[in-house]
């Protein structure tokens, strides 16, 4: 179990230090809103870089509702509404968390869980995220044709009260390539 004010201390010192160092490996991911006719308004992107403590998630995204997010990796390439129960589901196309492991658990981006579980997004008054978070399990080739998802909730990286963290809809998505 990682010390969460270690943690917070080495993503301030690597985002400053990414923004002097050149790494020769990132991918650039456009995300969009969702809507039950798929993909909406572009919103901007989310850089992934590897660090040696993990994987960097560098967002430029703005017209978001301001406060913590659930943000998470998804199975499926695809960010398309998909119908659920008779009714289309805005981004259900990309399908569940990314868990390679099976472990069928929700444990947060430091526990033993689903390895797509990402720290929150945190969104300030403007609708604007731009703090980088710091997913520790991740490198950029684990995730290679998945998505991105944005949910309109905060995540409490558990399924108590609420399944999946409740974070609620899917929001936004970007299909990391």
């Amino acid at each position: 179990m990682f010390n969460k004010n270690i943690l917070m201390a080495l993503v301030i010192g690597l985002s400053i230090a990414s923004t002097t160092a050149v790494f020769a490996e990132e991918t650039a991911v456009n995300v969009n809103l969702l809507n039950t006719s798929g993909v909406g308004q572009g919103i901007g992107s989310i850089t992934l870089r590897d660090s040696p403590y993990g994987l960097l998630l560098i967002p430029d995204l703005t017209n978001l509702s301001p406060g913590n997010h659930g943000f998470h990796i998804h199975e499926n390439p695809d960010c398309g509404a998909q119908r659920k129960e008779g009714r289309l589901v805005p981004g259900l196309a990309a399908g569940g968390h990314f868990d390679p492991w099976s472990t069928g658990s929700h444990e947060g981006p430091y526990g033993e869980g689903h390895l797509g579980d990402l720290p929150p997004l945190f969104v300030d008054e403007e609708g604007n995220a731009t703090t980088t978070v710091l997913a520790p399990r991740l490198k950029r080739s684990y995730l290679r044709q998945r998505s991105i998802m944005i949910h309109m909730k905060g995540d409490n990286f558990s399924d108590t009260p609420a399944k999946l963290g409740g974070g609620g809809a899917r929001l936004a998505c970007g299909v990391i390539p």
